[in-house]
């Protein structure tokens, strides 16, 4: 039994948080004021019904045989070893034939939280009371989501309209007693699981095989487990920038506030205030160019000059340098270098850094754009009425046409279109990820760091260099998923549903990528602490050496000076001792706070890469440590703390 706190189900007031809440185990119970709303649309059918009216689903077939009126007796008797009790009327055959014959769906059975949602969904919509269900149908629904019995609901079979048919006739023939039922970590018949929790099949009246298959809950389902994914994706997706902009000690201007006032799209604003808090307190970023050496292979005399005084620099496996700008290769610039040093180090002497880090805000803005407008869709669409025919059984009307209106609410092209907004989405967020990685990785983009983020001074390490292989197959491959299946609709019915929305593929699409993004995020995380690692201690080390040597001892670390005496030698040498000054009064070069917890938090996991060694085991920690929410919850808990 769960411990959690039960949601109430009233079919206006249902939340996304609510949703996944239920998704993950909590109960739910229906609110007893919403109830006789539901009892009277069910009162309302069975008295039209004895009028003789024809009703659509109610007194008529279905779809293409909406056209047909239920007969006050059967033409024929009789049938196979499933046929109807003799006793059972037209009108409950009715009902159980169209869950029966449209529990037809295939592939692999989706997750057990899918499940839940989607019968939170359903209840939650039948709550409305529009929709003709009777209250003991209701509460049979809800006892069944409760017990914990999960039908088996495989993936393929919904178009989308009228809403998802198949699946959802997979949920309901289990509350008749067939199909089939995970319980108690076993897939049994649902005869059985229903036994087992102590639950009798129901036996449906009119609209209620109708009401129960006729929405969208798997869509909604699945979009709404997919954003919930998502929106803690969009913060790691940040945070994995941020780290990354640390490790190449990147430029702030980017992210100033002045400058995405003058193009406020809500998600940029708020990917670039999000940046400054991640990078607050770094003292890489914005660094100085000639502050930043760049790597050199290690050698055994590396460190040699101070290792008598400071041992622990015997440890490092990396070497640093410079290049001196001759006086000849200055004019022009002479005003550039009164600014900056004249040394060449690690970062380029230019005032912005590449796309996949200067325009993180407006990539990764526009994603959470497409996001959140899923998320306003559905919204709404939680707490509407999505089957058909709609029952009004209050209104005011001539004939019952203007109190049992046939609509197209089931119909799930608003899902399906923000779908296929959020499906090209994801590409594009993992996209500029693995560029991050590969530029992390390559020596040509890197600002300085080694190749593939390892020492390889004996050219037998390969690094990191196939980490970005895996991440650039995982962006092939949402790129390749990417396509919107909302614009291919292949009508159903005969005809009858001559458009569709192709909803429920869109959303399963999504969930699963969302998954996928994770997976390249987490990559992008495992590649930025390395070169994190490798960035601040090769900063660190040139403030070490400038701090306890002198200009001459630093002199050796950079190419291009004269060697031998000369008023240019001299020159040389003040400028290094420049150099040297600087570099002794700077602080410890650090990330911002955030990304230091985050980079903490994977450090505790995973060790630096010092030499080659097996990485699976640490790629599927990375993943996990994204997917479980492990280092983004380690972030948001100093920023609460």
């Amino acid at each position: 039994m769960s411990t959690m706190k039960p949601v109430r189900l009233d079919g206006r007031s249902l939340t996304r948080p609510q949703l996944v809440s239920v998704a993950r185990g909590a109960p739910v119970e229906l609110d007893e004021a919403q109830l006789p709303a539901v009892a009277r649309a069910a009162a309302f059918l069975a008295e039209q019904v004895g009028r003789e009216e024809p009703i659509y689903g109610v007194s008529t077939g279905f779809g293409s045989n909406a056209d047909r009126l239920l007969g006050a007796k059967r033409t024929r008797s009789g049938g196979g070893a499933d046929a109807m009790n003799p006793h059972e009327s037209l009108h409950e055959e009715l009902q159980r034939n169209l869950i029966v014959t449209h529990a037809v769906c295939v592939g692999e059975p989706f997750a057990a939280d899918v499940v839940r949602a989607m019968l939170c969904i359903r209840i939650n919509t039948l709550m409305r009371g529009h929709s003709g269900i009777r209250v003991q149908t209701l509460r049979a629904l809800a006892a069944m989501l409760n017990a914990g019995i999960v039908p088996v609901v495989p993936q393929l079979g919904s178009v989308g309209a009228s809403g998802d048919l198949a699946p959802l006739s997979h949920l309901a023939i289990v509350l008749l007693g067939g199909g089939e039922a995970f319980f108690d970590g076993e897939r049994l018949p649902g005869a059985d699981a229903l036994r087992r929790a102590g639950l009798e099949p129901v036996t449906l009246s009119y609209k209620e095989g109708l009401a129960l298959n006729n929405g969208t809950a798997q869509m909604l389902a699945c979009g709404v487990l997919a954003l919930a994914t998502l929106e803690d994706l969009l913060d790691t997706a940040d945070l994995a920038a941020a780290m990354t902009i640390d490790a190449f000690a990147g430029r702030l201007g980017a992210f100033a506030p002045e400058v995405h006032a003058l193009r406020p799209h809500p998600g940029q604003v708020e990917v670039a205030a999000n940046l400054r808090r991640l990078l607050d307190g770094s003292t890489l970023a914005d660094i100085p160019y000639h502050l930043v050496p760049r790597y050199r292979p290690w050698l055994p005399d590396s460190w040699a000059m101070l290792c008598e005084e400071r041992p622990h620099l015997d440890a490092l496996r990396f070497d640093i340098g410079w290049d001196w700008v001759p006086f000849s290769q200055r004019h022009g610039r002479e005003k550039f270098y009164q600014r900056f040093r004249p040394f060449r180090g690690g970062k380029k002497h230019q005032p912005q850094d590449s796309y996949s880090l200067r325009c993180t805000p407006q990539v990764h803005g526009a994603v959470r754009d497409a996001v959140a407008q899923a998320a306003r869709v559905l919204e709404i669409e939680l707490n509407s009425l999505t089957d058909n025919p709609i029952v009004f059984p209050d209104a005011q009307a001539d004939h019952v046409e203007q109190q049992v209106i046939s609509a197209g609410h089931f119909h799930g092209m608003p899902l399906a279109l923000v779908m296929s907004y959020v499906k090209a989405a994801i590409p594009v967020l993992a996209s500029i990820s693995e560029r991050r990685i590969n530029k992390l990785v390559d020596p040509a983009t890197s600002d300085g760091l080694p190749a593939f983020l390892i020492g390889n001074e004996d050219a037998t390490e390969s690094g990191y260099m196939i980490v970005q292989y895996t991440a650039a197959a995982i962006v092939n491959d949402l790129a390749s998923r990417a396509h919107p299946a909302s614009v291919y609709s292949i009508p159903t019915s005969a005809n009858a549903e001559d458009h569709v929305s192709m909803g429920a593929n869109e959303a399963r699409h999504v969930l699963a990528m969302a998954d996928d993004l994770g997976k390249v995020l987490g990559l992008e995380l495992y590649t930025a602490a390395q070169a994190l690692d490798l960035r601040r201690d090769m900063i660190n080390a040139a403030r070490e050496l400038a701090a306890h040597s002198d200009a001459a001892a630093l002199a050796t670390k950079i190419g291009g000076g004269p060697r031998s005496p000369s008023d240019e030698a001299e020159a040389f040498l003040e400028e290094v001792e420049g150099l040297r000054a600087e570099l002794a009064a700077a602080p410890e070069f650090r990330p911002g706070r955030d990304v230091s917890v985050a980079h903490d938090t994977i450090r505790s996991r995973i060790p630096f890469l010092d030499r080659d060694r097996a990485l699976d085991a640490e790629v599927a920690t990375a993943v996990a440590l994204v997917r479980d929410g492990v280092v983004l919850e380690a972030v948001r808990a100093q920023r609460a703390g």
